[in-house]
């Protein structure tokens, strides 16, 4: 596997980052920061649209606009959020949080085209639902199908990794440290309770993820709200922190560098908003909605809740209940022996419970689970729309049906530390493949959002 951790490296360490950067300006630039000074109407369009909007018939051509947001968040906001932003302040420092904020500004120009383009080359599938993603915008947008036949593949491979082994393995072990539960039962059950929900095609799994999603986010960031609240007289010193680690020399602040911030920081805010990755596009073409554009209003919230809220309270738990300490951390990391309690969650874990105990333990363990199971089941059907893409054959879906909750129950069972350096390189890989297709099509992504700028400009006049 050390060849795995050293592409991984080699990707996240520089060409992946600086694409990514690039990718993520030119969007901003080419929609006059439209996330950013546009805030007003992305936020009505999406999250002031969930009240008071009267609800007409449903045409069952998809999901519903928040069913579609929700499965994507589903596999989105995983245990990244709460273990992964953890493990960038212990390696980055507190200026990663700066960075990742960056990232996420930009990553959401760059998510906005991206439900946009899904949307508007998205196709029907053989149920009469929709069906889209990079692999379909990349054949009938760029005419490039073998590109997207590479996307799938790609997108199959880290399914099975990271939103299937690691997932599982994280579930199986929280409920065995929580409350003694067999690992072995624990995989069966959840194998058996995803490849029901996974048969059930779309439509269950967003009801599902709308049920799950708003509740552990509900969970989380009102849990970790209260903790901010206590320890509110050390929130001033947490932001200087991360402001004055985001460009502080080597030398000062501990001996953390700038560019060790931006590294973990822009690759953290990457992996728990998955803007450029591609694979939260395919949920968002599923949406029941007419104006692609509209759908990449989703795109901008979906990054913001990811990275921004959520991301940021798990931060501001961290940094302001005296859990971590900068210098403590650093030096400990550099000597290779930084104890289990300040990596990943059990650093979180004791940032709530500075506040309500060994609940607050509880608290992020159930969280995890609840984040762990909907990154499950979306990365689940990620996975089978990969497979239809490289194969329309039914022996293939049913070979998939078969090996995902398989993958599930060895997940429980067996050490898959090393799974995530394969989930590093095919996130990648993804990455990789997407970018180039969204820095082509985005003369076509930037037109649809004027247009539609415009046609509700021109509605609210008249």
């Amino acid at each position: 596997m050390a060849f795995f951790k050293e592409a991984g490296d080699f990707l996240w360490g520089g060409p992946l980052l600086a694409a990514f950067l690039a990718v993520g300006l030119w969007y901003s630039f080419a929609t006059g920061f439209f996330p950013v000074f546009g805030v007003g109407v992305w936020w009505k369009a999406t999250a002031g649209s969930l009240f008071g909007r009267k609800k007409g018939r449903q045409k069952d051509r998809g999901v519903t606009q928040l069913q579609a947001l929700s499965t994507a968040l589903a596999a989105t906001v995983g245990t990244g959020s709460i273990a992964g932003v953890a493990t960038a302040i212990v390696y980055g420092g507190p200026g990663a949080v700066f960075w990742m904020w960056m990232s996420a500004l930009l990553g959401m120009a760059v998510s906005c085209g991206e439900k946009t383009l899904a949307v508007r080359h998205r196709e029907k599938g053989s149920d009469g639902r929709w069906k889209g993603g990079p692999m379909e915008y990349m054949k009938n947008g760029l005419h490039l199908p073998g590109l997207g036949k590479l996307f799938a593949l790609f997108c199959i491979a880290e399914t099975l990794a990271g939103g299937n082994l690691a997932q599982a393995n994280s579930i199986a072990a929280s409920l065995s440290a929580a409350g003694g539960a067999s690992p072995k039962v624990v995989g069966v059950v959840l194998a058996a309770i995803t490849a029901i929900v996974l048969a059930g095609g779309i439509k269950r799994i967003g009801g599902l993820c709308e049920l799950l999603v708003p509740a552990m986010a509900f969970l989380f960031v009102g849990a970790g709200l209260v903790v901010i609240a206590v320890h509110w007289q050390a929130v001033p010193a947490a932001f200087q922190q991360i402001v004055g680690y985001a460009f502080a020399p080597r030398a000062v602040a501990g001996g953390y560098a700038m560019g060790t911030a931006l590294r973990y920081g822009v690759a953290r805010g990457v992996f728990t908003n998955e803007a450029g990755v591609g694979m939260s596009a395919i949920a968002h073409a599923c949406a029941d909605v007419d104006e692609p554009a509209e759908q990449g209003m989703w795109g901008i919230f979906e990054v913001f809740f990811a990275t921004i809220v959520i991301c940021t309270v798990t931060a501001l738990v961290i940094l302001t209940s005296g859990v971590y300490d900068p210098a403590a951390a650093l030096a400990m990391a550099e000597a290779g022996v930084l104890p289990e309690g300040m990596l990943g969650a059990p650093l979180t874990a004791a940032g709530f419970a500075s506040v309500f105990g060994e609940a607050g333990e509880w608290i992020v363990a159930v969280c995890l689970i609840l984040f762990a199971f909907t990154s499950l089941i979306g990365s689940g059907y990620y996975g089978q729309r990969g497979v239809e893409t490289l194969t329309g054959s039914r022996w293939a879906r049913g070979l998939y049906h078969l090996v995902f909750p398989a993958c599930i129950i060895f997940g429980a069972l067996g050490d898959v530390t090393a799974v995530w350096q394969l989930v590093d390189v095919f996130n990648g890989l993804l990455l990789a493949v997407n970018l180039p297709a969204l820095l082509l099509l985005s003369p076509e992504a930037v037109h649809l959002l004027r247009v539609w700028l415009e046609g509700r400009k021109k509605s609210r006049q008249s």
